[in-house]
């Protein structure tokens, strides 16, 4: 395992990095996430249509955003856009792929394939469904100044980083694959619900001033945390799955976090806490971990006092989770534990629609 000290630092020289950048620029099989729905475009939209065949008004994603109104909604066939997309100075905008695998944005110059918002421009009430993007420059999708924005059924192939945004909303998204962290926030407020991280540094890093929701995640196979809190900043996680990563989740600084609910298994800890953090921990399954509690620069000791005292040490039962099967099966005892009907991010087969 690398240092933790380290990768706290690494990140911070990201953060640092992916800021100065965007001042300058001024496959996995999961459940329920991954099945975006094929969307069948509307007649009397065919206008905003973009497709790379020519059987759209546009060829290019950009064009589309640069000619619509506020308000207007952008249909995207399938196909693969080699181009840098920008939305900015837009309110009320919907840009709508067919199916998340079968549009592809992948990026020509800049650092990042998709921006939302442009320093120092943002923008507000925007959202983007049904695509995939591949990173370029390290990044994948960027969040910059604005709000209300709303990304569903989004494959990004690298790194989400969003700044100075709120209301932010990433939800049944699969993000994974970057050398640093799949999803971080700096001084914004977001929520997290439904999405699968897998394969990155950190899984979910939370930064500066910002407060970060997280329900019913799967996150999978960071090198270091699942979910890694800095600074100031503030983490409520609830019902998520955080397996086999290098650590569960971490609490540096003077962060504040919150996790209730969730399934911690096989990090080499499950909670880490700085002695300035505050904490509070209940009804989380913490099992096959090398250690459940751990404060910083006290490998052996100082933990008793953050212990959940309705936290559990059970096996979850999942269906497969060497397949990324994180759904609980019918025998599972993690069911009706405190409020939750079940712990983890997904149902067991036996509540399953």
């Amino acid at each position: 395992m690398r240092n933790l000290k380290c990768s706290h630092t690494k990140l911070a020289v990201m953060g640092c990095l992916f800021q100065a950048l965007c001042l300058a620029f001024v496959s996995v099989s999961f459940g329920s996430p991954t099945n975006s729905p094929l969307i069948s475009l509307p007649a009397e939209q065919e206008k905003w249509t973009v497709a790379p065949d020519g059987s759209g008004l546009f060829i290019s994603i950009q064009e589309a955003i640069d000619a619509a109104q506020s308000g207007d909604t952008i249909w995207i066939k399938a196909g693969t856009y080699a181009e840098d997309v920008t939305v900015h100075s837009k309110e009320g905008l919907k840009i709508i792929g067919e199916k998340m695998d079968l549009v592809f944005i992948t990026g020509l110059k800049r650092v990042g394939s998709l921006h939302v918002g442009k320093w120092p421009y943002g923008a507000r009430n925007v959202e983007i469904h049904n695509l995939t993007v591949t990173q370029h420059g390290g990044l994948g999708l960027g969040i910059f100044n604005g709000g209300g924005i709303l990304l569903k059924y989004i494959h990004v192939k690298g790194m989400v980083f969003g700044q100075q945004v709120e209301d932010v909303r990433l939800e049944n998204c699969v993000i994974g694959g970057s050398e640093t962290t799949g999803v971080a926030f700096a001084n914004s407020k977001a929520t997290l619900v439904g999405n699968f991280i897998h394969d990155n540094d950190h899984g979910v890093a939370v930064g500066g001033t910002s407060e970060v929701l997280l329900k019913q995640n799967v996150i999978t196979r960071s090198l270091f945390e699942g979910i890694m809190v800095n600074d100031t900043g503030k983490a409520i996680a609830i019902q998520n799955t955080i397996f086999r990563n290098g650590g569960g989740m971490a609490f540096h600084d003077e962060s504040v976090g919150e996790a209730r609910g969730n399934i911690l298994m096989m990090s080499d800890t499950g909670f880490l806490f700085s002695p300035k953090s505050q904490t509070v921990f209940s009804d989380n399954a913490l099992f096959a971990n090398k250690k459940n509690y751990r404060q910083e620069g006290k490998p052996d000791s100082g933990s008793a006092s953050r212990k959940g005292a309705s936290d559990v040490n059970i096996p979850p039962a999942f269906v497969n989770a060497d397949e990324d099967d994180f759904r609980l099966r019918a025998e599972t005892k993690l069911r009706d534990l405190g409020a939750f009907p079940f712990l983890g991010a997904l149902p067991p087969l036996a509540l399953e629609p």
